[in-house]
């Protein structure tokens, strides 16, 4: 399955919808989720994919995975029938799921480049743990269901647990 969106790129992720938003979801100045547009081909998913210990070991933009010299060390795989999955050492690091028209569905738990982990699932409140394994809450509000549309970023998270939404 090419994961590739033919109109206006929407995404959603945990339980709210992302149109045409090129960043997702950010942590402090690093994109972890965007969405971009490749000459001839369409928009995409771009999801950078860091070790616990910071380490960049790939970038993944549409169902490709480009690994760094430790990620081809570090063994990521992908691929599962229906969904495009990564993972690492066995542990699912994201799933996207192909859902009505353009749409796709997106689970994530990644670590960034400082080594927090940041978790979005169908849990409305995206989770940040620190790295001494302490989860930090992430704003104060629960977010089900909502829209965002034609913003720069959809979630920015900062280390410090806070959290911007809808970045014009």
């Amino acid at each position: 399955m090419e994961l590739i969106f033919q109109g206006s790129p929407k995404i959603v992720v945990a339980t709210n919808t992302f149109i045409n938003i090129p960043v997702i979801l950010k942590y402090e100045d690093t994109p972890l989720l965007e969405v971009i547009k490749e000459q001839g081909i369409g928009f995409m998913t771009q999801i950078p994919i860091y070790h616990s210990d910071g380490t960049y070991l790939a970038k993944v933009t549409g169902n490709r995975v480009y690994p760094t010299e430790e990620g081809k060390k570090a063994k990521i795989e992908r691929d599962n029938p229906g969904k495009f999955v990564c993972s690492l050492d066995k542990r699912v690091l994201f799933e996207l799921s192909h859902g009505v028209g353009d749409a796709f569905k997106a689970t994530a738990e990644l670590y960034t480049p400082d080594g927090c982990f940041v978790k979005c699932t169908d849990n409305p409140k995206p989770e940040l743990i620190n790295l001494a394994g302490n989860t930090m809450r992430v704003g104060g509000v629960t977010m089900i269901g909502n829209v965002f549309q034609n913003l720069s970023i959809g979630i920015w998270l900062r280390k410090d647990g806070s959290c911007a939404i809808g970045v014009g």
